[in-house]
C-alpha cells in the first residue's frame, strides 16, 4: 500500500517563502483554494500527482517533502532527555509535529540546548581547578573548537580528496564570472536562489540559508570576494559532500559538535579550492614567484584567501613552497594557525611580539616582509599584512586583523619577498612566548620567563622591567 504524505507545514512554508497566496498557488497546482487549505493543514494527503506539479512548476525538492523530521527530531530527542525536562513530554508525537511544524525553531532550541551544555561542561572543568584537582585538563580543554583548532594545526592543511573533487567541479563548470557561474549552478541544479541582503535586514549574519525557500542569503556588508566565497563555500557544502566527509572522518574528531565545526572548516578549504584551482593557481603562483598583491588581483580574491589557498598547495610530486599561516587580532588573540606540514609550534613558535604580524597593524594595507631567527638559529621569511573585516556601519569599529605567512628561510630566493629581506641583512631576533625565551636585554619583553630568576639586584637594572639572571 503507497504511505501517504502528510507535508502541509512543508508547503505552507514553501508557499510564505515565495510570497505566493493560497489562492494563486491553488491554481498553478489545478485544485481549489480550499483543497489546499486542507492540505496545509494536514488534512489531506499530498498525492503523486500534487508532488510531481509541486516539483515542476516550483522547483521543490520531492525527497524533501517526503523527509522524515529526521535530524531536528533526533535533537529533540536529546534536548527531552535531560534530567530537567525527562517527565514532560508522554511520547514523541509532540517532537515530531514540533519538527515538522517549526524546524527553524526546533533547530534553535537543540542548538540552544547544546550551548547549555558546553557551557555546563566548561564550568564544571572550572569548578575542579578552582578546587585543586590535578587530574583535569586545562580550563577549555573540553570545548569542540579547541579540539578541531588543534588537530588542523598539526596536520597539513592539504586535504587530497577534496582538491581532486574540487578540482574536476570546476572543469565541469562553464567559463565566465565564476561568482555568476556559481550562482547559475545552484539554481539549475538545487533549485537554490541567491540574494545580497541589506544590513537592516540581516545585521548580525554573514550568510543564511533558508532551506524552506531555497534562497542563500548573503551580507552586503561583505566586499565581493567574501561574497563569492560563502556562495561556493555553499557550493561545496553540496557538490562535494562525500570528499569532506570523507576527510572529516579521517581526522577522527570525538564529539559531533567537533566534527560539525570541523565540516565547516573543510567547506571553507574546499570553497577556496573551487575559487582558485590546484594547477592553475600553483602555475600562476610559481609564475609570479608568490606574489599575494598579484595572486589575490588576478583571481579577483582577497589578501588572506591567497595566503589560505598558498598553503593548501602541497600535492606529492606537484607542490609548492612550504608556507604557514598565523593569524592575530590587535589585541594579540591567535584566530588561526595552519601550514603546508602543519604550524611549526617546535621551531617557530608564533608567540614573539617583534615579528612583523603585530607591527603589520601599526601599518594598514602595507605589506611587511622580513627574516627572522630564533633562538636556535633556525631563519624564517615572513610576510605581514592586515585583513579587513566586513564594512562596519558609522559608528562601529571596524574589525582588522593581521595575518603571517611565512616558510624557512631556505627558500626565501624562491619568492618575490626576497628583494626586500635582503636590503635589510640584519635578521629581526625573535623567541618563543616571553614565558619560554632567555634571550637577554629584549625590548619588547612582556613577561620574565620561568626558567631564570629574576634579577634583585636594586643597584642595576635592565632594558627590560623583568631583568633576569
Amino acid at each position: 500500500m503507497e504511505r501517504k504524505i502528510f507535508a502541509g507545514p512543508k508547503v505552507r512554508r514553501i508557499r510564505n517563502g515565495l510570497g505566493v497566496t493560497q489562492t494563486a498557488m491553488a491554481e498553478a497546482l489545478g485544485i481549489s483554494p480550499s483543497y489546499l487549505n486542507l492540505i496545509e493543514r494536514n488534512q489531506r494527503p499530498l498525492t503523486v500527482q500534487l508532488l510531481l506539479k509541486l516539483a515542476s512548476v516550483y522547483k521543490v525538492d520531492l525527497d524533501e517533502l517526503q523527509s522524515e523530521p529526521g535530524n531536528n527530531l533526533a535533537g529533540l530527542r536529546e534536548v527531552f532527555a535531560d534530567a530537567l525536562l525527562s517527565g514532560e513530554l508522554p511520547g514523541d508525537q509532540e517532537l515530531v509535529e514540533i519538527a515538522e511544524a517549526a524546524p527553524n525553531a526546533a533547530s534553535g532550541m537543540v542548538k540552544l540546548y547544546r550551548a547549555y551544555r558546553e557551557q555546563a561542561a566548561r564550568l564544571s572543568d572550572l569548578s575542579a581547578l578552582m578546587a585543586g584537582d590535578a587530574h583535569v585538563p586545562a580550563a577549555g580543554a573540553r570545548l569542540p573548537a579547541d579540539e578541531v583548532r588543534d588537530v588542523l594545526e598539526r596536520r597539513p592543511a592539504y586535504f587530497a580528496m577534496i582538491e581532486d573533487a574540487a578540482e574536476q567541479f570546476f572543469m565541469s563548470l562553464p567559463s565566465g564570472d565564476l561568482q555568476q557561474v556559481l550562482k547559475d549552478w545552484l539554481q539549475k541544479e538545487r533549485g537554490i536562489t541567491v540574494r545580497i541582503m541589506p544590513v537592516h535586514v540581516m545585521p548580525d549574519l554573514r550568510r543564511r540559508f533558508d532551506r524552506h525557500s531555497m534562497r542563500l542569503f548573503i551580507s552586503e556588508r561583505l566586499s565581493t570576494s567574501d561574497q563569492l566565497q560563502e556562495i561556493a563555500i555553499e557550493v561545496a557544502t553540496l557538490a562535494l559532500r562525500a570528499a569532506i566527509g570523507k576527510e572529516l572522518d579521517s581526522l577522527g574528531l570525538s564529539t559531533p559538535e567537533a566534527q560539525r565545526i570541523a565540516r565547516f572548516e573543510l567547506a571553507r578549504s574546499a570553497a577556496l579550492a573551487i575559487m582558485m584551482p590546484y594547477e592553475a593557481f600553483l602555475g600562476a603562483a610559481k609564475t609570479v614567484r608568490y606574489d599575494l598583491d598579484l595572486l589575490r588581483s588576478r583571481y579577483g580574491c582577497s589578501f588572506g584567501q591567497a595566503a589560505a589557498r598558498l598553503i593548501m598547495l602541497q600535492r606529492p610530486g606537484n607542490a609548492a613552497v612550504p608556507f604557514f599561516l598565523m593569524e592575530v587580532d590587535a589585541a594579540g588573540n591567535r584566530l588561526r594557525r595552519a601550514g603546508a606540514a602543519g604550524f611549526p609550534h617546535a621551531r617557530f613558535g608564533g608567540g614573539c611580539p617583534k615579528l612583523g604580524i603585530h607591527a603589520a597593524l601599526l601599518q594598514p594595507g602595507q605589506i611587511i616582509a622580513e627574516t627572522a631567527e630564533t633562538p636556535d638559529g633556525s631563519g624564517f621569511l615572513t610576510v605581514s599584512r592586515t585583513l579587513e573585516g566586513p564594512a562596519a556601519p558609522f559608528g562601529e569599529r571596524i574589525r582588522r586583523t593581521a595575518v603571517l605567512v611565512g616558510c624557512d628561510a631556505q627558500f626565501r630566493d624562491a619568492t618575490v619577498y626576497s628583494q626586500a629581506t635582503s636590503s635589510s641583512p640584519h635578521a629581526v631576533a625573535i623567541g618563543p612566548a616571553c614565558r619560554l625565551c632567555e634571550r637577554k636585554g629584549c625590548l619588547a619583553r612582556a613577561e620574565p620567563p620561568v626558567t631564570r630568576p629574576l634579577g634583585l639586584d636594586e643597584m642595576v637594572t635592565g632594558l627590560s622591567a623583568f631583568d633576569f639572571q
